[in-house]
């Protein structure tokens, strides 16, 4: 019986808040937090609605930048894990509040400053002897990827390899939401990851590429064939970490002509750009302005079909022979929404971070300081994927890449 304080209504708040609400024996009280009070309320309706919970839900406003707010909240409801799924920018802010007050900390992104389209470990890791000496524990990246892929490759690892030496990391998303442009997750970091350059590990270095240079297609389980591209991705910094011994890990994702082509007048306007000018005397951001004016991926849920496929392909050895493995979860878009009132997107990366925050409060994953969630023994998360919504598959015949 346990508090969590969950920080973020959004898509991916909503889930998370759906589904601690169907754990009542581990999540006893919820608490939803965001800059806007009604949306919270909103939601809490909504779950009191569908899911007729025996959790006891409260809401609460909170401006996730502030740390003397996020203290006042935390120190007044007293939870026993703060569930960040607020924007990438906030990370530090609620660690920051976590230390102040003793409560356990966990996210599904890293850190990524508001005004640099740049993200990785180096500012949430130097928290590591902080939380140590607090006795509290922090859980980073414990979404889908980054989360379950890296479960995916802790597992492969524990369970089939006696070493791993190439992971590549492929994620398609084949849903159709019917508008000419919308982004599945907030836009502001979506067009910030696609539009960047490329990066992937190999033989201890970083390999740099211009953004979406490099491609192919690779044909997926139940979706079919899908052209993907190369991008980097937060998972990679830890995996090249904690994965010993291995020479390349590269980072895959599905993107529709369709999604490109807009994509590209958009950044040939100048409307991807995160560099502030001046309209009519106010100050604006215009991917922050193009964010505004694009559908809220919140609101995608009941317009959306189609399913999702993500996993690991992972090559290695085991007794001196050459292995190859592949595992991935298939989800569909209308059966999220029909449990949730969410679409795929959201889904895959709420529940992992359910199942994270469920394994610290019951101690199966529990220890002070900061760490990544394939540094844990992974077959208890892999347990509980197939028990609360997202069931794996593998095959040692993978598709070739």
């Amino acid at each position: 019986m346990s508090r969590a304080l969950i920080i973020g209504a959004g898509g991916v708040g909503s889930v998370v808040a759906h589904k601690c609400c169907q754990i009542p024996e581990v999540f006893s009280d919820i608490c939803i937090a965001s800059r806007t009070l009604s949306k919270c309320d909103k939601l809490k309706t909504e779950i009191i609605e569908m899911q007729k919970p025996k959790t006891n839900i409260e809401t609460a406003q909170v401006n996730a930048d502030n740390v003397e707010e996020l203290v006042a909240l935390i120190n007044r409801y007293k939870p026993d894990i703060v569930i960040n799924v607020a924007l990438p920018y906030q990370d530090l802010p609620i660690m920051d509040a976590c230390l102040a007050t003793g409560a356990d900390y966990l996210d599904t992104a890293n850190y990524e400053p508001p005004d640099t389209a740049k993200f990785e470990y180096k500012w949430q890791w130097a928290y590591r002897d902080k939380f140590k000496k607090k006795g509290i524990m922090a859980l980073l990246g414990c979404g889908f990827d980054p989360g379950v892929t890296n479960i995916f490759c802790a597992y492969a690892q524990k369970k089939y390899f006696d070493e791993i030496h190439y992971i590549d990391i492929i994620d398609a998303n084949a849903g159709d939401h019917g508008y000419p442009f919308a982004t599945n997750f907030n836009p502001e970091i979506n067009i910030r990851e696609v539009t960047a350059k490329g990066r992937y590990f190999e033989n201890g270095d970083w390999k740099i590429t211009e953004p979406l240079e490099i491609n192919k297609v690779f044909d997926f389980p139940v979706i079919g064939p899908k052209k993907i591209y190369l991008l980097y991705h937060e998972e990679l910094e830890s995996l090249a970490q904690n994965i010993k011994g291995v020479k390349r890990i590269r980072f895959w994702m599905t993107f529709s002509d369709n999604y490109l082509t807009h994509l590209k007048v958009l950044q040939n306007v100048g409307m991807t750009s995160i560099n502030p000018i001046n309209y009519n005397g106010m100050e604006i951001v215009p991917l922050q302005f193009l964010k505004a004016v694009l559908p809220d991926p919140a609101s995608l849920g009941p317009r959306t079909k189609g399913k999702t496929c993500i996993g690991c392909v992972i090559e290695g050895v085991k007794d001196g022979k050459n292995l190859k493995y592949y595992v991935y979860n298939i989800c569909d878009h209308e059966e999220c929404y029909k449990e949730v009132k969410s679409q795929a997107i959201s889904y895959t990366t709420g529940v992992p971070a359910v199942i994270g925050a469920m394994l610290m409060l019951t101690k199966v994953w529990h220890r002070p300081g900061v760490y990544n969630v394939e540094e844990f023994d992974p077959e208890p998360f892999m347990e509980k994927l197939n028990i609360h919504g997202l069931p794996w598959h593998e095959t040692f015949n993978p598709p070739a890449l």
